[in-house]
């Protein structure tokens, strides 16, 4: 069988003990305002101590992220070709070194400086300029 305890409220109405003085136990106004009223004004030292977390913003979750391009540009493509081809990140095909920038960590290939030799490179994106370059020297680009 279930046991059913009185609540408060039934037991002590009309009653004056247990609070102090019969103001003190009814409505809203004995705690200083319902729920968290009075956060900002008179229970601030409750906020300080208990909630200090109470007021302001909390993270924020970016839907549309941005992703970095990493590029690398031709002058510096041309100055690690010889160590790419050691390392065997390139390889040659054709009398042409064949280059793919995402296999050695790069997005885009940007057109500053100049090539010494024909390349064919593989990258997600290109600089017009770039391609310009690769063509008069010979070599090519390949979109992936």
């Amino acid at each position: 069988m279930v046991v059913r305890k009185r609540k408060k409220h039934s037991r002590f109405r009309g009653n004056r003990h247990y609070h102090g003085s019969h103001k003190n136990w009814k409505g809203g106004g004995n705690r200083g305002g319902r729920g968290q009223a009075g956060m900002h004004k008179h229970k601030w030292t409750f906020t300080v101590k208990y909630d200090p977390d109470h007021y302001g913003k909390h993270g924020f979750t970016r839907h549309a992220q941005v992703k970095e391009i990493k590029a690398i540009n031709l002058k510096d493509l041309d100055r690690i070709i010889d160590r790419l081809v050691a390392q065997k990140l390139a390889g040659e095909e054709n009398g042409k070194v064949k280059i793919n920038l995402p296999k050695i960590g790069y997005d885009k290939l940007l057109g500053s400086g100049n090539v010494t030799r024909p390349l064919i490179v593989e990258a997600k994106q290109f600089s017009k300029n770039a391609v310009a370059k690769l063509e008069k020297a010979g070599g090519k680009s390949v979109k992936l």
